[in-house]
């Protein structure tokens, strides 16, 4: 499972590594709905929810279906600008049937509100639908969600007014601290793409993106649990690291909008290391009940085949099948003692699996 970029043809200077202070705020924000997601970010989160005021807080609440569980596609800029105040003025240029289009993907549906879904401004289908999943995720939100259909020029500037207060209430401090962090990121990954291709810089930038080129051209997948296909090829391709987005790796892949690829910068925190293939591979290993009470023996010393059968009272070669499936999966170690193989559970992969795991569903 991933999202597949079409980036055939598309030149190294239209690939651009480069932050975004409006993306970054959405990722603030969203850490403030959904502080659970950002164990990194659990003091901040609960020191900026303390210090809020609470009529911006009823503000930010009423309007949080559009970074909580997914991120509205203007929240994610394919041409970032130097402030914040440049990108919002580039969103008051947006008509209003892109940036409702935009601002109502509040489901984790790639076709809740795009592509060749009719505008909920001009379609009573598409209205209701919107407003059916704008009520599901609170009253706040679905009054929120009629009135941008309703007035949608005077509920982007209520829009504009929230950010730009976030930003002086919260966001133009934290800005101030990261920027350098990203931008010098962005550098790097530039220079990276420059000298050894973009292969390398996409693997620097995540595990989870890699480069596929052959006869039918070139791709950049992303690994995540979902199925989709964007194409870059008449246009170009932004990647944006962010410092509050971990664990999230987003990509804004609508018909209509330039792909945008959203990172976690370079970060010491644990998981993420694996592909979701891989952290699928170590939970089916896992769900079988003879495997799972093998690795009780296994998790407390080294065992041969023999000693696992006789403790368990299955044959040998079924014993040998457990293993092999649990070794495939990277959950073992192996080491000869004489005559005698002996395998062990690997507490360095095991203890990651639960934050892979995470990572892997929140990606």
């Amino acid at each position: 499972m991933s999202v597949t970029i079409d980036i055939t043809g598309v030149p190294a200077e239209r690939i651009l590594f480069c932050p975004s202070p409006l993306a970054e705020l959405a990722n603030a924000v969203h850490v403030l709905a959904e502080p659970g997601h950002h164990p990194g970010h659990h003091a901040w989160a609960t020191a900026t929810t303390a210090a809020l005021e609470p009529e911006l807080a009823d503000r930010l609440l009423e309007a949080d279906f559009m970074w909580r569980s997914t991120r509205s596609d203007f929240l994610l800029p394919a041409r970032p600008r130097e402030t914040l105040a440049e990108e919002l003025d580039d969103l008051d240029r947006m008509d209003d049937e892109t940036f409702v289009r935009a601002a109502l993907e509040i489901s984790c549906s790639p076709r809740s509100v795009r592509g060749d879904i009719p505008s909920p401004l001009v379609d009573e289908g598409a209205r209701r639908r919107a407003l059916d999943l704008a009520a599901a995720r609170g009253p706040r939100q679905a009054a929120f969600a009629e009135r941008m259909i309703a007035a949608p020029t005077a509920t982007r500037a209520w829009i504009r007014r929230l950010l730009e207060d976030c930003d002086e209430a919260f966001f133009a401090d934290a800005w101030r601290r990261i920027r350098v962090q990203l931008a010098a990121d962005a550098r790097h990954k530039t220079e990276l793409m420059r000298h050894k291709g973009l292969a390398e810089a996409l693997a620097d930038a995540s595990r989870a993106l890699t480069l596929e080129e052959d006869g039918d051209g070139s791709r950049i997948v992303v690994d995540k649990l979902m199925e989709a296909r964007a194409d870059a090829r008449a246009g170009a391709l932004t990647l944006v690291p962010s410092a509050f987005g971990r664990p999230h790796l987003i990509a804004v892949y609508s018909p209509g909008w330039q792909p945008v690829i959203m990172y976690p910068a370079a970060s010491r925190e644990v998981g993420g290391l694996e592909t979701v293939e891989t952290v699928q591979l170590r939970l089916d290993a896992l769900a079988h009940p003879v495997r799972m009470r093998m690795c009780r023996s296994l998790a407390r010393g080294p065992f041969s085949t023999s000693e696992l059968a006789d403790a368990y009272g299955i044959t040998a070669p079924e014993v040998s099948r457990h293993l092999a499936v649990l070794r495939r999966a990277g959950l073992l170690t192996t080491r000869r003692r004489g005559r005698y193989v002996l395998h062990q559970l690997d507490f360095s992969v095991v203890v990651r699996l639960g934050s892979d795991f995470l990572e892997s569903v929140l990606r």
